[in-house]
């Protein structure tokens, strides 16, 4: 029995120290392991804030990505004319002309200079309701953007860099610039 007894109370001697002795090693591993947690816890932080900050500016980009598609097609659809109505503006022209050519005077054409008109006028109706607007600049400051200096003219009667004659007038479509004026400009007599 003593034998048993020793065998008996030997083991839970040894239970008791196979215990302490895994606790020993579980308490040194959560020592060294706790700078590694604290350290792998910091970088899952600046990671979680890196995809925190790229999530916005993917978000912003998209939003200015679909502001810069809404302004393209606005403009596409207000611009869409620019070109035919390039191409129509010699139409205006020449039938501006076409009255300047007229002598106002001989009766036999009066029935002419009445349709030349009314065509200009129909014409020039239908250009503004799609905002193409004439640029006549005669009398105003010669203005770089809208206006093409064709000559200048010694004038004294007149201030520098004022239009004292247009060749053509100009036009824009939305307040964008389809033809510009062609000028005559004043400058400033030598003395």
């Amino acid at each position: 029995m003593s034998t048993e007894e020793n065998h008996s109370q030997g083991k839970p001697d040894q239970e008791s120290e196979l215990p302490q002795s895994d606790e020993l090693e579980l308490q040194e591993s959560e020592a060294e392991g706790a700078p590694d947690a604290v350290d792998e816890l910091a970088k899952l932080q600046e990671e979680l804030i890196a995809a925190k900050d790229q999530s916005l500016r993917t978000q912003a980009e998209m939003q200015n990505l679909r502001r810069r598609s809404e302004r393209d097609v606005e403009n596409a659809h207000k611009y869409a004319l620019e070109k035919f109505v390039g191409e129509l503006l010699p139409v205006v022209d020449n039938l501006e002309r076409a009255l300047q050519a007229i002598d106002q005077n001989d009766e036999s054409l009066k029935a002419l200079t009445e349709g030349v008109e009314l065509t200009l006028k129909s014409f020039q109706d239908v250009l503004v309701r799609y905002k193409v607007e004439p640029i006549d600049p005669k009398g105003q400051p010669f203005d770089p953007e809208f206006h093409q200096a064709m000559s200048m003219l010694e004038m004294p009667e007149e201030e520098p860099n004022t239009v004292v004659d247009v060749f053509q007038k100009g036009y824009t479509l939305n307040r964008r610039l389809v033809r510009p004026a062609m000028v005559v400009v004043a400058k400033a007599a030598t003395n």
